[in-house]
């Protein structure tokens, strides 16, 4: 069975507290794993959420701040100490390409993995080589080039058994009728569309430091599972505006006027070492599910609509 969920591997923004590590995320689709973010202790800290290095297919780093990349350099290299035979894909923004190339070759190691780069000059889909998903870059707005990210997973049809079973379709012709798109059931040409209804596929998106933009809204519209940096409070909204960030009540509304399913709110000032705040100010915009992300907590995606 396929399995859909985000790995949360820290939350801390600028530094790490005592209860709180560097950045990093998981997500885990199928038999994918898009690492995102990877601040310094995210080696570490996949190894206490039981995440090995074989399990990453894919890196997209959002912009580099250190907090966001710093573990890049050990993460790159135990990819390589592992042996993991498949390529593995990193997203960056392409104004930081030369921060890239130093912590790819941070220190002296023997390379032994694939490792494809692709840097991101604009907005827009991104090659996902041998992905069943696609993946698309959208421009945010921080002090620095920063890039959200959004998973998409295709459309499709779900099958309604009652209509299988009104028009006889049993058995072996379900299949050949899901292959084919049409069979012939005792002289009639039955059709999928006739047994079968729309089903969306699912959607993550990922936004982190930003200050409220349209690439938000577009990052967020429609999202299963929509992860968002809420940094400060809307106390401390002249804070947000300055440096680039969120406020739990602006990744809230975004949330609910996109429609979103469940929300995952990361990314804390170490100012609030109590996050009751940050939920209890969520919860007055968004009527959703709300997460106050944990490290190594573990987020399932939402069934399917």
């Amino acid at each position: 069975m396929s399995q859909r969920e985000l790995v949360v591997l820290g939350t801390a923004s600028q530094v790490p507290t005592r209860h709180r590590n560097h950045n990093g995320y998981l997500l885990r689709w199928d038999g994918e794993g898009l690492l995102f973010d990877p601040g310094e202790g995210t080696q570490r800290q996949m190894l206490h959420a039981g995440v090995s290095a074989t399990q990453i297919t894919r890196i997209g780093v959002t912009h580099f701040h250190g907090d966001h990349c710093l573990g890049l350099a050990g993460v790159i290299q135990r990819i390589n100490l592992d042996r993991v035979p498949h390529p593995v894909d990193v997203y960056f923004p392409a104004s930081g390409e030369v921060f890239f190339h130093r912590l790819r070759h941070a220190t002296a190691f023997h390379e032994t993995a694939v490792l494809r780069p692709h840097p991101v000059e604009e907005a827009g889909p991104l090659p996902v080589p041998g992905a069943r998903f696609t993946l698309d870059a959208v421009r945010l707005s921080h002090p620095v080039e920063s890039f959200g990210y959004r998973l998409a997973e295709p459309d499709g049809r779900r099958l309604v058994p009652e209509r299988l079973a009104a028009l006889g379709v049993f058995g072996p012709a379900v299949g050949r009728l899901q292959h084919q798109g049409a069979i012939e059931v005792d002289g009639r040409t039955v059709t999928l569309d006739e047994v079968s209804e729309p089903r969306p596929g699912q959607r993550f998106a990922f936004v982190m430091d930003t200050r409220l933009c349209d690439g938000v809204g577009e990052l967020a519209e429609g999202a299963d599972l929509l992860v968002m940096e809420a940094t400060f409070l809307d106390a401390d909204a002249h804070l947000a505006r300055e440096h680039g960030h969120l406020t739990a009540g602006q990744a809230a509304q975004v949330a609910a006027e996109a429609g979103a399913r469940t929300l995952v709110l990361t990314h804390f000032s170490q100012r609030y070492p109590d996050l009751g705040g940050h939920l209890a100010e969520a919860r007055r915009y968004f009527d959703g599910e709300i997460v106050v992300a944990e490290d190594l907590a573990r987020v399932p995606v939402p069934p399917r609509r």
